[in-house]
């Protein structure tokens, strides 16, 4: 039963929105590539889904809590400023916004990557391409400047969408599944624990984006209620599709062929279908592509305008339109994402491409580490909202989500996590540059 009190927002989003812009955020560029990456271990990073669709889980929850206490936008950064002040909950924002539009980049040029399957000397003119890349983030940036509601309608259309052709393998596909691909388990070269770490990594990628019906929580209707349901629904729905899909199509395709497929979900609906299949997979991947990224670009804006309400991010980041779009933050970040598909471009697709996912996928580990301990930093700040069972109670969902945070940064490589590091650090001089103008000002007679 909907409340009276929230029964009429306009221009609000609901539970199914906000459900599909989770669903639609997790279901991008990551599960259409995976299964070619995952190759090279077996059938052994089946594990790897299971460990990370639990530790998912436990984030999920630890969100779906923050949200219930904390009733401000900025999911993780709000989060921990809340549980442990500016600085950690400035490196969080500061981390958060560059995984966002580094990853709009890879997830714009994956999805040109599956429109060459229509259009196929995309393969061959980088310039056209990369063009072709930036139009897309710039037409989803118009689409993020008109409203809200036009941002999650178009999320629940692509949505729909996009998971058809998951559905379609992860159900039919194992008509023509082969299980001697799965033998041996495990056909990496490493110990089994160490691959399953590996694996838990590389998935990790395909679940960024769980928070997202935290991120914009003023725009939801009764944000109390829609917000735990919908992140908890949308994880356990594609994580279903997730696990089914990638397991028949390792199913359908032999691992040695897997490990060289540049579309493992076309590739497996042609084989099974005909080449009309894979046509109509390459197709939903594209949309699921463009679909994540605009998505994500409406939380591109969100983060810094967060941020930037609390004096943590430059001011210019605050402004929004009539319409309460915070259109220099989507300007900004799509700049920097356009910026970073040309240098992509330049210097080789694949290999950049891969290491902009595990940046991304380490610059939101850092933020999930620290929301994951920051219900119990809140409890304890507020001593008098403080008992054993709620601490308990905390620390039941708090713990395991901040250690699976934890492992998964140790199955990363080592280049990535250095590159992390240097990247969040260049943040801290911009944030003692903004809190020593802060005290000029209020200095001054």
């Amino acid at each position: 039963m909907i409340d009276k009190e929230h029964k009429n927002e306009p221009g609000k989003i609901g539970f199914w929105i906000s459900t599909s812009l989770v669903t639609g955020n997790m279901t991008g560029s990551g599960i259409f590539l995976l299964p070619a990456a995952l190759a090279i271990y077996g059938g052994i990073s089946i594990l790897g889904w299971i460990y990370t669709v639990a530790g998912s889980l436990f984030l999920a929850l630890v969100f779906s809590r923050l949200s219930r206490i904390i009733r401000k936008s900025g999911g993780p950064y709000t989060y921990v400023k809340e549980g442990f002040g500016n600085l950690p909950g400035f490196l969080v924002a500061w981390g958060y916004w560059i995984s966002i539009w580094s990853g709009n980049a890879a997830i714009a040029v994956a999805g040109v990557g599956y429109l060459s399957v229509f259009i196929p000397f995309l393969k061959e003119n980088r310039i056209v391409a990369a063009a072709l890349a930036i139009a897309s983030i710039w037409l989803f940036t118009f689409i993020n400047t008109a409203s809200i509601k036009k941002v999650g309608i178009t999320q629940f259309i692509t949505t729909i969408i996009k998971i058809l052709p998951l559905i379609l393998l992860g159900s039919l596909g194992f008509l023509f599944f082969d299980k001697s691909h799965f033998v041996p388990f495990n056909i990496s070269d490493k110990p089994d624990f160490q691959a399953i770490t590996s694996t838990a990594a590389l998935t990790l990628w395909a679940f960024l984006g769980l928070e997202s019906a935290t991120v914009p929580s003023d725009k939801v209707r009764n944000p109390k209620r829609t917000i735990p349901r919908a992140t908890i629904a949308g994880l356990l729905f594609t994580s279903l599709i997730y696990i089914l899909s990638t397991v028949a199509v390792m199913g359908i395709i032999s691992p040695a062929d897997l490990q060289h497929s540049a579309a493992p979900f076309a590739d497996a609906a042609g084989i099974a279908w005909g080449k009309w299949a894979s046509i109509f997979v390459a197709a939903g991947a594209s949309i699921a592509c463009f679909g994540a990224l605009n998505g994500w670009i409406l939380l591109q804006g969100q983060i810094p305008l967060a941020a930037s309400r609390d004096k943590l991010f430059p001011p210019f980041f605050k402004k929004t339109s009539g319409k309460g779009i915070p259109v220099p933050g989507l300007i900004i970040g799509s700049i920097l994402a356009s910026l970073l598909v040309g240098i992509n471009f330049t210097k080789g697709l694949v290999g950049m491409f891969s290491f902009i996912i595990m940046l991304a996928t380490l610059s939101c580990l850092f933020p999930y580490m620290l929301s994951s301990l920051s219900e119990m930093a809140i409890y304890i700040k507020n001593k008098q909202k403080l008992n054993k069972r709620i601490l308990i109670s905390a620390a039941s969902v708090s713990i395991p989500a901040f250690l699976y945070s934890l492992w998964a940064i140790t199955g990363l490589e080592i280049k990535v996590i250095i590159g992390g590091v240097v990247l969040l650090t260049t943040g801290i001089p911009v944030y003692f540059l903004l809190k020593t103008r802060l005290v000029a000002k209020l200095i001054q007679p």
